[in-house]
């Protein structure tokens, strides 16, 4: 279940993969729509943000790109060449993970389960501890192998879900109010080592938000949604819009 929340598609990854294609994408949840006719286009190498208000179905759309619920248009990934790929690796990390703090188990353990099919209890292989030292290290939390996961910060355990995403290293990687309720200097830490990611990695990123001045500072491209797509562009240009005020009573961030 661990691996099913956090990392999706082939192990194998899909080194063409250049840009997801979302179109007339709708989900509709009984009598309810959320959201219908969303066309977005996904890069490599960028930082999309999805902002929008409570409800507005941000968290859904991230959930049916992943294929957890059901929706209607079109989902593709294709190369430089325009021409369609297999499924990229898809890496996912959740607003929060629901656990029992009090229980003994460290960050170790967490890629154990991951990694492994034997109980977590019985011992971990060398090859399991390095892989997650290497995935640990590309979100620098590589010292946090060994800690107890109910004892970390809500900053640090977001990164250690982070690393778990990374592992292997995906196409695309969907983040879901990563830093929601993290203190200013673990979500700046996060941001920054998204950023890096992105750059390093050619990563293509969709992160759902409501910090809206840590995007202005490293969102590449702002969508924000309100049953449909309202507007896409910079987040200056996004910020300044009519379709922001309307939706945040301001005009700026």
């Amino acid at each position: 279940m661990l691996k099913k929340i956090l990392h999706h598609g082939s192990d194998n990854g899909c080194g063409d993969f250049c840009c997801t294609k979302i179109e007339n994408f709708s989900v509709t949840l009984g009598e309810l729509k959320v959201f219908e006719n969303v066309n977005l286009h996904i890069h490599c190498g960028e930082l999309t943000a999805i902002i929008g208000a409570n409800g507005a179905g941000k968290s859904t759309f991230l959930r049916a790109i992943l294929g957890e619920i059901p929706h209607s248009g079109k989902l593709s990934f294709v190369d430089a060449k325009g021409k369609k790929t297999k499924k990229p690796v898809i890496g996912y990390v959740p607003q929060q993970l629901l656990f029992d703090k009090s229980a003994p188990m460290s960050v170790l353990d967490l890629f154990a389960a991951a990694f492994t099919e034997f109980p977590v209890w019985f011992y971990t292989k060398n090859s399991v501890r390095e892989r997650a030292k290497a995935a640990l290290k590309r979100a620098q939390a590589e010292h946090l192998i060994n800690r107890r996961l109910g004892a970390l910060s809500g900053g640090e355990l977001q990164r250690a879900l982070l690393s778990l995403a990374l592992e292997p290293l995906p196409n695309l990687l969907l983040l879901d109010e990563p830093v929601s309720g993290v203190d200013f200097e673990g979500r700046e830490l996060f941001y920054e080592t998204v950023t890096k990611l992105r750059e390093t990695e050619d990563i293509a990123i969709i992160l759902v938000s409501h910090d809206l001045e840590m995007l202005s500072k490293y969102a590449d491209k702002v969508a924000l949604l309100n049953r449909g797509l309202k507007i896409v562009g910079s987040p200056e240009e996004v910020f300044a819009s009519g379709e922001f005020k309307k939706v945040f009573g301001k005009s700026e961030v």
